[in-house]
């Protein structure tokens, strides 16, 4: 439950926590300065010899490395836990015992600090880590969010207040880059690998279909995408690497081009010309470019986080946690954890409407 509240100081310091999967992410954000500090452990040595995460390997190492990463933080930003004025944690999505070590820690400092703190969803966090740049998108926005996860459109009226214009109904595009990597017998994390050796493949050799842009709507589909360059793969009459590359390649743009179709069709369906984009596969230069140009075409700018924070971080949690501990939420002394969590469930931050 959301409680309301006043900060009575003329600042504020928030230490945010991301937990939500396999990267344990703090960071301090302080509403004069802006983010003082931000340090993130990555497990993919630790799941990399399974293939993919491991739930109950990402829930223990979380808790032999939130602490003494928060230590370090704070020394780094030549903070005490004194100095803060409230914690923001991922509250959902994700997976449970992995949200359950954030929300756990940050509940119990906020509590042992008579300080607030604040849920998170994870993926308002992802839609507004672009506002931590220098140039930021006026209200509304359109939002295309593209994390392992997720896929999503959303059209953004304010912080709070959001309209679910289409998602993925199967994989969303960053699981069918990595499930597709794997298939291709490339080594985890496969997505970035992916792209990598996309590089250097032939872009004539083959073309992969662009789902669900033959039909109307905003919605997406990747899983067809995946069976086809796996049946391609399979099929070939010699596998060697560069067909592994050309096979790559058409993955690739098949899935850039089914996202730009998607994000076109949205600008002209709500009129909204500003674009954010977000999540793990925000980072893909290509897609990047295709995206830039598509909305250069309609009189419309993209806007996105730095590459270090389209991937899980806390300073996203941080940022986002202090939109709402500003405008007066928090919670009581319990806390819970959300692992499925729509949302349009969300409350709106009041008086947030513009910068």
């Amino acid at each position: 439950m959301v409680f309301h509240w006043r900060f009575s100081g003329h600042f504020m310091r928030v230490l945010g926590i991301e937990t939500s999967c396999d990267e344990t992410g703090v960071a301090v954000y302080d509403s004069d300065k802006g983010l003082l500090g931000d340090m993130l452990h990555s497990q993919i040595a630790l799941h990399a010899e399974y293939g993919g995460v491991v739930p109950e390997l990402a829930s223990r190492d979380h808790v032999r490395k939130l602490i003494p990463l928060i230590d370090a933080l704070l020394k780094q930003c030549g903070l005490q836990c004194g100095d803060l004025d409230g914690i923001a944690y991922t509250q959902g999505p994700g997976l449970v015992g992995a949200l359950l070590v954030g929300a756990a820690t940050g509940r119990s400092l906020a509590w042992s600090l008579d300080i607030p703190a604040i849920g998170v969803h994870h993926m308002e966090g992802h839609l507004l880590a672009p506002l931590l740049e220098e140039s930021q998108p006026e209200f509304p926005f359109l939002a295309l969010l593209v994390s392992g996860g997720h896929t999503q459109l959303v059209e953004v009226k304010r912080i709070g207040d959001y309209s679910l214009l289409g998602e993925s109904l199967d994989d969303a595009a960053g699981e069918a880059f990595d499930k597709t990597a794997k298939m291709l017998g490339l080594a985890y994390p496969g997505g970035p690998e992916l792209s990598r050796l996309a590089q250097q493949g032939d872009p004539l050799r083959f073309r992969f279909p662009r789902p669900m842009t033959n039909r109307p709507g905003l919605d997406f589909s990747f899983s067809g995408l995946k069976t086809f360059a796996l049946t391609t793969w399979q099929q070939a009459e010699r596998q060697d690497d560069q067909l592994r590359a050309d096979i790559c390649r058409a993955f690739e743009d098949a899935v850039i081009d089914t996202l730009v179709i998607k994000c076109r069709r949205a600008v002209k369906q709500t009129g909204i010309t500003r674009l954010v984009m977000a999540g793990g596969v925000s980072a893909n230069s290509q897609l990047r470019q295709h995206i830039d140009e598509a909305l250069e075409k309609l009189g419309g700018r993209a806007f996105y986080p730095r590459p270090e924070f389209c991937t899980d971080n806390g300073a996203m949690i941080a940022y986002a946690g202090w939109q709402r501990l500003q405008a007066g939420q928090h919670e009581g002394a319990g806390f819970q954890v959300t692992p499925r969590w729509p949302m349009s469930e969300l409350q709106a931050v009041e008086g947030r409407s513009e910068w």
